[in-house]
């Protein structure tokens, strides 16, 4: 035990987790953020808003594999909840820190109060009201605990007071710190050797196997693994849209992104497939087409770290719980001699080769405006080596999914669901990889969300290129048409970013390379067709999903 303020307490314990970074709106334990100066090190990002705190903790964990820290006062508590949405459902572990109430004003209509701990129930792993100064050591811990371990996921502590003003107070605080929980995944069992054994045996038998790669492989490392037990098997490889890059679109085992963000060969392979292995998947709608590729009743095999998930949405022939990369590793050791399986990987390339026959002309198309077609493959071609592209929910991943072409060595991170995540986010990827390249894309629909945080980069010197898609329409040109008049590099050069518009195609490479070299955040705006929509999920015929 040690004798401070739990001001400075909170400090000692970031810096002892590792932590670099800390994304919130003033004003919370102001005390505890001038600690943090004192100690040094930590890199404190003030932001326009909550929920783009809560996004950019969730970039910065994605990309780091280390828990994502953002915190706000009681009264931006719901947007802060707000923001843990999508990190909730991608499974990325963020850990938010909120003032909150008081006894003497509760239920007195004191300004600024509500009871608002049920919003928080639905989109975190945990919620804890942290009653008191002496409790506030061992429920930090147990959030660590909480964010990291399994699917990794959002955690949320209350602090007494609106502005946690609770931690002022001079006591005897406990500095344990537990380095394994700094990161994830903090343990990693092996699926046991007979349920190895049972699912080798299942693969060796099936004549059309197909792995299905999801997350869970991303967080655990396994994509070297994967790659490993497919070629030894010559089993052909589907990533979903968080596992896009796991496997780089030139390997000839990999047939694309399934479900209904996908592209449809990835989708004709895995309805054809006789039997799915379910890497690391939680088998939802979008990954499956609503269920409808594979269809319910497919033989499946499942290797997942989460017990209850074996099995919630296909009943499997094998169930494998384990962490991903261990368990893959093994089996890879077990599985003997090369299969053979020429004619179904055949089967598979020939609807990789026709849908890149049909794509081609689109993502070579000069026309005016720009097709995203051709953004897309001028992004991708474009990536450096070692780039991470983050990407928006809708039409940046539907595009982005179908018509890039991502390399070995690049990492793809994608929005789970809530459209204005991808601007936040590339700026909390950017903080937790330093010089690494972080590119953005999203669309002018996503990106008015939370443009103010030009700003913020700007101050901050987070110098992510973000690449905007702007058909002044939001993707519905049908029902909403923005303002054409709006010039959004022009808005990011009044705000301290970079600012690059592009018309035509030829030029947008060009673009991308001033902006990566600026030495400032860049906004990258071309302008694209608004009428242009991408294909969604192709399912076989008669067969309807959700």
């Amino acid at each position: 035990m040690a004798k401070m303020t739990g001001n400075r307490y909170f400090a000692e314990a970031m810096k002892g987790y590792g932590v670099t970074h800390l994304f919130y709106v003033n004003t919370i334990i102001p005390p505890a953020m001038i600690e943090i100066d004192k100690i040094g090190g930590i890199a404190r990002v003030v932001t326009h808003g909550e929920k783009a705190a809560a996004y950019m903790a969730d970039g910065y964990a994605r990309a780091s594999n280390k828990p994502g820290i953002c915190l706000c006062q009681d009264i931006g508590s719901t947007n802060l909840a707000a923001g843990m949405r999508d990190a909730f459902m991608a499974g990325s572990a963020v850990i938010a820190i909120s003032g909150g109430q008081n006894d003497q004003p509760r239920y007195r209509n004191a300004y600024q109060n509500a009871e608002d701990s049920s919003a928080w129930q639905g989109v975190t792993k945990a919620h804890y009201s942290v009653d008191s100064a002496a409790r506030f050591p061992d429920l930090l811990r147990q959030a660590f605990r909480d964010s990291t371990t399994g699917t990794p996921g959002p955690v949320h502590l209350e602090l007494r007071g609106n502005a946690g003003q609770m931690l002022d107070k001079e006591g005897d605080y406990d500095l344990t710190v537990e380095p394994r929980f700094s990161r994830f995944p903090p343990f990693r069992p092996q699926a046991e050797l007979g349920d190895i054994q049972a699912a080798l045996e299942e693969l060796n038998r099936a004549a059309k196997p197909i792995i299905i790669v999801g997350g869970g492989a991303v967080t655990s490392g396994a994509g070297k693994a994967v790659i490993e037990l497919a070629e030894k098997l010559q089993i052909p490889i589907a990533t979903s849209l968080h596992a896009r890059a796991l496997v780089a679109d030139d390997h000839p085992l990999n047939v694309g992104v399934p479900g209904s963000y996908s592209r449809w060969c990835a989708n004709k392979a895995v309805a054809a497939a006789d039997l799915i292995f379910f890497i690391a998947s939680g088998t939802g709608g979008q990954v499956t087409n609503g269920w409808q590729i594979p269809k319910i009743g497919t033989r499946t095999i499942q290797l997942d770290i989460n017990a209850d998930e074996l099995g919630r949405n296909y009943p499997n022939a094998v169930s494998l719980c384990g962490d991903a990369k261990v368990t893959l590793e093994a089996m890879v050791k077990a599985a003997g001699q090369p299969t053979q399986r020429a004619e179904w990987l055949e089967q598979c390339r020939s609807y990789v080769a026709d849908f890149w026959a049909e794509s081609d002309p689109l993502r070579h198309s000069n026309d005016v405006p720009i097709r995203p077609e051709r953004i897309a493959k001028e992004l991708g071609e474009w990536l450096p080596p070692n780039a991470v592209l983050v990407v928006d929910t809708f039409h940046a991943a539907l595009w982005t999914a179908q018509m890039s072409k991502m390399k070995a060595g690049q990492r793809y991170i994608r929005c789970a669901g809530s459209l204005g995540w991808g601007f936040p986010a590339t700026l909390g990827v950017k903080a937790a990889l330093g010089d690494t390249p972080v590119i953005g894309f999203t669309g002018d629909a996503g990106f008015y969300y939370h443009m103010a945080e030009m700003e913020t980069a700007a101050r901050c010197g987070l110098n992510a290129v973000m690449v905007v898609n702007n058909n002044y329409s939001g993707g519905v040109a049908e029902s909403a048409a923005f303002e054409k008049s709006v010039n959004l590099a022009k808005v990011a050069e009044s705000m301290g970013c970079a600012g690059f518009r592009v018309e035509k195609a030829e030029d947008i490479k060009a673009a991308l390379d001033k902006a990566l070299a600026c030495g400032k955040p860049a906004i990258v705006e071309i302008i694209g067709n608004p009428l242009i929509r991408a294909k969604r999920g192709w399912a076989p015929a008669g067969i309807t999903g959700e």
